[in-house]
């Protein structure tokens, strides 16, 4: 039986409270859904509890609960498990009948706990100095916290450091990272400290077990506890690192490392042949074996990501999908370590796959829709999906059958909301391959509408059928436009010759790609405006706008431009994960290879720029620094173009709280409007 897709599963559960006059989905809607994440289940399969975020716009941030639902009562309704509206409670963990989770209650971030029946919370940590997260044993004597402290430190307890009354503002550095993402350097690193757990709790600083290792762990600025897995007998730990040093800023080289619990050995490299990334290091119910994924090329953060598995007692690696063209994403084992439940984009889509753990055998278990999170019971896969037209909400997986919904967690939110028509299609693009897009089609249209082409970042990424808070194509049509988004080359889920086929290409088969998918939606739907038209994109998709001002200057009524890259030489200079720059333009640093990178650099074609552009940055965006935007922008006004500079002073590469969001796509949509003279609805 084929799989409902998501979308479909929410219009059933939705399709009664819809009014007859329904409207199409607004930011305004977008900001103000309840986002769910870090889903855990209870061993016995009994309790599903996860965090929920709302959105406080006043403060303008989101606050988190924890939530929870019986799995083992069909038809359960969440129900609230610790919710204070004065603090948040997020990142909870079941083990036995105890909810672990992390919360701000008093001011001080602190691990709490609470049965998973309910009850009164209790703190159960006193230390100092904040915290990025934890992982309590399975046996439940101890607890793993990653904070940020010194390299080198023995504990928890704070540093007390001696300030010179005489001394300046000035931070000072003798090698990089100096900045990374969208924080400065200071000294720090995200290291793991070991806390006993009894019925008193899991007082005192604990004990770091890192030994000499100098990196951070989990790894920055995204990593979490998916990098780090204990033994099921509690006594090792399993830990991703990339070590640290003057070649940081090169490296992809991120380790697997067991280390004992009790931090009395030194922690043990067992992936030191490679020089590539392995990380996400998950070990089977039974003890006996490691999982992680492993790339082949280092320096490169998007090659294809292999299952391995490694037999702890022989040390026998095997590189389970070896033969599989799709990057493994998350890692879960089955409960009997005979299978494993893992994640992987395939055109369009991210589904979950089973994969046998002896032969590698592989089984897809959902077809349409994105799964973000995957939790293994014994009574089959909890899983998190989402789509185009649906946020996340909770499904049960057993067997090959189609998803189980267990929740409409924005049910009443989106009632009276029409979500658009999603449309996929395919043509022939550079070098003759097949390229896939979508067209999303505004509710109710009658007429041409004016599209808004979309193109994604990373480049290695995907216009998938995946919700989104910050590019989300149902906002888009819901102002009035038919989307339309291509997976040029360089996309991923097509296999890693086509994610590949991008470096030293930036800004040649994607264009190509680009044009000839823009002109084959127009073909195929009579329903899009061919004659007016916008292009939008972020990260690789504004520097692709740039690029198009130089080379397609005469397709478009306007561009959107954000954190794009305006001067690749700039660029080489100023971006902090040097590794990503260097092996998109060949490998080498600008310096030694030059005209590699000016070969696709947007600076040298000014000249013949014209079209409208708003160009967006943000002040803490050290990935594609502001400067890129600012200098985009004193190219558009030299050269007398219409164009408007936004510059958001506390976002990095993203745009995250609610009303910068707000504003964003009020002063999108605005532009856009503007040019194509399409006013939203």
């Amino acid at each position: 039986m084929k799989a409902l897709s998501v979308a479909s599963l929410l219009a059933i559960a939705t399709a009664v409270a819809v009014p007859a006059s329904a409207r199409p989905l607004t930011i305004d809607d977008v900001t103000m859904l309840s986002r769910v994440s870090s889903p855990t289940v209870s061993a016995n399969g009994k309790w599903l509890v996860w965090s929920q975020r709302e959105t406080d716009l006043a403060a303008n941030k989101g606050r988190f609960d924890l939530w929870k639902l019986d799995l083992t009562k069909r038809g359960a309704q969440p129900e609230k498990l610790v919710a204070d509206p004065a603090v948040n409670e997020s990142n909870p963990q079941i083990v036995g009948d105890t909810v672990y989770f992390s919360s701000d209650r008093g001011g001080d971030d602190a691990i709490w706990a609470v049965p998973v029946t309910g009850g009164t919370p209790r703190r159960i940590t006193d230390f100092k100095g904040g915290f990025g997260g934890f992982k309590v044993a399975p046996t439940g004597d101890r607890v793993v916290v990653w904070a940020d402290r010194r390299p080198g430190a023995p504990s928890l307890e704070p540093a007390r450091e001696k300030k010179d009354p005489n001394a300046g503002e000035a931070r000072t550095y003798d090698q990089l990272f100096v900045r990374h993402w969208d924080t400065w350097a200071d000294g720090t690193r995200s290291q793991l400290f070991v806390l006993p757990l009894s019925s008193a709790g899991a007082p005192g600083n604990g004990k770091a077990i890192v030994g000499a290792l100098v990196g951070d762990t989990p790894s920055k600025p995204s990593g979490g506890g998916e990098e780090l897995s204990w033994s099921p007998d509690g006594r090792t730990i399993y830990l991703a690192m990339r070590e640290a040093g003057r070649i940081e800023p090169l490296s992809t080289n991120l380790d697997i490392f067991a280390v004992p619990a009790d931090g009395s050995g030194a922690p043990v490299n067992l992936t030191v042949a490679n020089k590539a990334t392995d990380n996400q290091p998950v070990v089977s119910p039974d003890g006996r074996r490691l999982a992680w994924f492993a790339m082949r090329r280092p320096g490169y953060e998007a090659d294809r990501q292999v299952l391995t598995i490694r037999d702890l007692a022989s040390g026998k690696t095997v590189s389970l999908t070896e033969r599989w063209d799709r990057s493994v994403g998350s890692i879960a084992w089955a409960p009997d370590s005979k299978s494993l439940y893992v994640t992987a984009e395939d055109t369009q889509e991210n589904p979950l796959w089973r994969v046998d753990a002896q032969n590698g055998q592989l089984t897809r278990l959902t077809q349409e829709g994105n799964v973000s999170s995957v939790s293994v019971t014994p009574g089959g896969v909890i899983v998190t999906m989402n789509s185009l037209t649906a946020p996340d909400d909770f499904y049960r997986i057993t067997g090959t059958g189609a998803p189980e919904r267990l929740t409409s967690v924005n049910a009443a939110k989106l009632a009276g909301v029409d979500m658009p028509e999603v449309t996929r299609f395919s043509f022939k693009g550079a070098n003759n391959d097949t390229v896939w897009g979508y067209a999303v089609k505004p509710v109710g249209i009658t007429g041409k509408a004016p599209i808004a082409y979309m193109v994604h970042g990373g480049p290695q990424g995907s216009s998938n059928n995946s919700w989104s808070y910050r590019w989300n194509p149902a906002v888009f049509a819901g102002a009035g436009y038919g989307l339309v988004a291509v997976d040029f080359h360089g996309s991923t889920g097509y296999g890693q010759a086509f994610t590949d086929a991008i470096r030293s290409n930036w800004g040649g088969w994607p264009l190509e790609d680009l044009k000839k998918g823009l002109a084959a939606a127009t073909d195929k739907f009579p329903w899009m405006d061919a004659n007016n038209a916008c292009a939008l994109g972020a990260s690789y998709g504004g520097y692709m706008m740039n690029w198009i001002e130089g080379q397609w200057p005469d397709r478009f009524k306007c561009i959107v431009e954000h954190d794009g890259v305006f001067d690749a030489r700039a660029m080489a200079y100023e971006t902090e994960e040097l590794w990503f720059d260097e092996w998109e333009h060949g490998g080498k640093a600008y310096y030694e290879d030059p005209a590699a990178f000016e070969k696709w650099n947007p600076v040298n074609y000014v000249d013949r720029w014209k079209t409208p552009m708003l160009v967006i940055t943000g002040e803490k965006d050290f990935r594609i620094p502001y400067t890129q935007g600012l200098a985009a922008f004193t190219a558009l006004q030299r050269r007398d173009i219409p164009s408007r500079l936004i510059v958001n002073p506390n976002e990095n590469h993203w745009v995250l709280k609610p009303r910068n969001s707000r504003q964003w796509y009020r002063e999108v949509l605005g532009w856009m409007g503007k040019w194509t003279g399409n006013g939203a609805r």
